[in-house]
């Protein structure tokens, strides 16, 4: 970014050239009154108390760059449990050959309440001058001969943009970091397409035009006065580029995008750091969808306006969620007509009207498959490259699965926004954004994609499976691909997608290191310490204490708002609610006919970790629960042998052919319940005596 610098020292000379005493002391003396860079680095002083590396760098580059400063805090003890926090503002001398402090500032307490990014913005912002700020990211670049048009951005504030002049004038980016891998490719070109194409139709004629990166240039004393560039509350304000937007555009600024200079972005380059990135987007849209500042300008804008903001915000994230809703409500209602055999009712008979059914999903076919959406970046290719190579760039990207890229990207956008929206808990999430492009263990991708796609996509595909088995559709192949192709895509690209964009995914040895290393992690032995990288017990269960999304892992799923269970925990979960079930329904029964049944019964203050005995579960559950599950076992065995549609080799009534001896016990009259059958059964029938609904039991008494 120090190519301003040069550039303004250049321009100075050119302005100057006919003068004859001009010196080069007077072009450093114009371009340090024009340009200083501001560095936020709130960590500069543990850095430097540890003789930190990264304090060394910082340091060399305020020597080798005379228009550099950097803010940081510092904390200073002055008892036990006290500190005072101090903001300071550094450059380094050249005459001192050392660092000096330009500006000391006492604070009240630490700085950091919100979110850091924002604050660490804010702290930065105070100590600009001059009349505009641009806000620069540390994955950006800068090129020469961009800089030498500073001066002729910096006029657009001069020029009335529609009704006022602007506030933010928008600058496009330029991705450079394309060329590293495929995933990195389509992220440059979805990237490209956003902050050139779309960001023009957002600044005119729609007038809808945010703030959304960092290399927009501000109105600064207009901003100073306004509660500065971002906001910074914690957790709401997890996406602060946007609400700088917000901001603007409610106190009655004006933001206006500029083709005519461009500034350097790397973005990322595997696909977990792309996940990672549009986790945060997602979440971050989750939240705007709750803020104050949407509904203020939902209520502000014209129609026209605030269908524009809608579709260009947070009703893209939306749309994407209610896609995958869309898509749960059909293969389910496919597989309820499948399953209920009123599928041809319903559809029709006759070929005519599977024809036509298949037209339609053929229809929305095109646009799922993206080629209705591709048109946008073909377009802007076309424009920067040639219509010819815009075409074949496209066709290349097929051929390289772009598509399943971009339908796993629907799945982890669709998931996050959902869950954000249902549960909250946004937070800022570090993709490193290195230039390393690395194999990922399988442990790894199961940990990040398990709960978003995994899951989902076996869903999925279990329901396709059993809907091609009963459904008479699946004899006509055409019809039946119509209406699940793209199904079978989405499930194949949200299993698939990890392996297919791992580097050396499909190397033998690093695939049986994979699946050793994820079985260790299946059965791993450790203590209540352990990792969650080290352990699967460690990283589902802290997922399943909240069950309202809000673990620090963020792997909730969307649509069910009970907590995620294995499938063992599932089974048995469905087994122990079905029996008490039946425990709610026997005794609610007895005492409605009977009465009397109710008696208080003594709970164990302490829980018994020790297993029951058989003896014991027998006399708790025999009548309310075995004498019905066998008498229904027995009905369901009489129908088996007798109904012409239950064709089974084998009778189940020789499971019963062996009876059981006599569990009578030689004991005296006055054995208790728990050592005679007799005396538990008879004892069991006292309620009956009572109530004389069924009469006395013959020839013996009740003990």
């Amino acid at each position: 970014m120090m190519y301003y610098h040069r550039a303004l020292k250049l321009l100075a000379f050119l302005d100057s050239s006919s003068e004859a005493d001009t010196t080069v002391t007077e072009e450093e003396g114009i371009a340090l009154m024009k340009y200083t860079y501001v560095v936020s680095c709130q960590k500069y002083w543990e850095h430097k108390a540890k003789r930190d590396p990264r304090a060394e760098e910082i340091m060399d580059l305020l020597k080798h760059n005379e228009a550099l400063r950097v803010s940081y805090i510092d904390q200073v003890s002055t008892g036990i449990d006290e500190k005072e926090y101090y903001s300071v503002l550094l450059k380094y001398d050249r005459q001192l050959q050392r660092e000096v402090e330009i500006y000391r500032i006492k604070l009240p307490g630490p700085i950091k309440l919100g979110e850091g990014k924002p604050e660490n913005q804010n702290h930065g912002f105070v100590y600009t001058r001059g009349d505009a700020v641009q806000t620069i990211d540390m994955n950006q670049d800068n090129y020469f001969e961009e800089a030498l048009k500073i001066r002729n951005l910096l006029e657009e504030f001069r020029h009335n943009h529609g009704i006022r002049r602007p506030t933010i004038l928008g600058v496009r980016e330029h991705i450079f970091t394309g060329s590293v891998s495929s995933v990195a490719w389509f992220m440059s070109a979805q990237e490209t397409s956003f902050v050139t194409l779309l960001q023009r139709l957002f600044a005119n004629p729609l007038k809808i035009r945010m703030h959304y990166g960092h290399p927009d240039v501000f109105d600064r004393l207009w901003f100073m006065t306004r509660g500065g560039l971002s906001k910074a509350s914690k957790v709401i304000n997890i996406s602060e580029d946007i609400f700088a937007g917000f901001n603007c555009t409610l106190r009655g600024g004006n933001v206006t995008h500029h083709e005519y200079i461009q500034v350097g972005k790397g973005r990322d380059l595997g696909l977990n750091q792309i996940s990672t990135f549009e986790t945060k987007i997602a979440c971050g849209n989750g939240e705007q969808f709750l803020s104050r500042d949407v509904y203020r300008l939902s209520h502000r804008l014209d129609f026209f306006r605030m269908l524009s903001f809608f579709y260009t915000t947070i009703g893209y994230f939306f749309n994407t969620t209610v896609i995958i809703l869309s898509l749960y409500v059909f293969l389910w209602g496919q597989l309820y007509l499948a399953l209920s055999s009123v599928e041809n009712s319903v559809l029709g008979n006759d070929k005519d009207s599977k024809k036509a059914l298949g037209a339609v999903i053929n229809q929305e076919l095109i646009i799922q498959f993206g080629l209705f959406a591709s048109f946008p970046a073909i377009l802007e290719s076309s424009i920067e490259i040639g219509f010819l190579e815009a075409i074949w760039e496209f066709l290349v990207m097929q051929l390289q699965l772009s598509i399943v890229f971009y339908t796993f990207s629907t799945g982890t956008r669709a998931h996050f926004f959902g869950r954000t929206i249902l549960h909250g808990g946004a937070k800022y999430r570090q993709t490193g954004r290195n230039f390393v492009v690395q194999h990922t263990s399988f442990a790894e991708n199961y940990r990040l994609y398990a709960r978003s796609h995994f899951i989902k996509a076996i869903e999925f595909g279990l329901i396709l499976i059993v809907y091609a088995i009963y459904t008479p559709s699946a004899k006509i192949t055409f019809f039946y691909m119509d209406m699940a192709f793209t199904c079978w895509l989405l499930v194949l690209s949200w299993i698939f997608a990890p392996f297919l964009f791992n580097p050396s995914g499909f190397d033998w040895l690093k695939t049986v290191n994979d699946f050793d290393d994820f079985m260790n992690w299946i059965w791993y032995r450790g203590s209540v310490f352990t990792k969650e990288e080290q352990s699967w017990e460690s990283w589902c269960y802290p997922k399943l204490e909240l069950g309202d999304g809000r673990s620090d892992s963020g792997w909730q799923p969307i649509f069910y708002t009970v907590p995620c269970l294995s499938e063992t925990e599932l089974q048995l979960s469905t087994v122990f609610y079905t029996f008490s079930m039946g425990t709610r329904a026997h005794f609610f029964g007895r005492t409605i006919l009977h009465g009397m049944g109710v008696q208080s019964i003594d709970e164990p203050g302490i829980i018994s970790l020790c297993n029951t005995q058989v003896l014991q579960k027998i006399i708790d559950y025999t009548r309310s629960h075995f004498i019905k599950a066998i008498e229904f076992g027995l009905i369901l065995t009489v129908y088996a042998m007798y109904s012409p549609s239950a064709k089974v080799s084998c009778s189940l009534m020789d499971i019963f052919s062996h009876p059981l001896q006599s569990f009578r016990y030689p004991g005296g009259i006055f054995a208790k319940a728990e050592q005679s059958w007799e005396s538990w059964w008879y004892g069991e029938q006292h309620h009956l005596l009572t109530t004389r609904l069924w009469g006395k039991l013959p020839g013996r008494k009740s003990y």
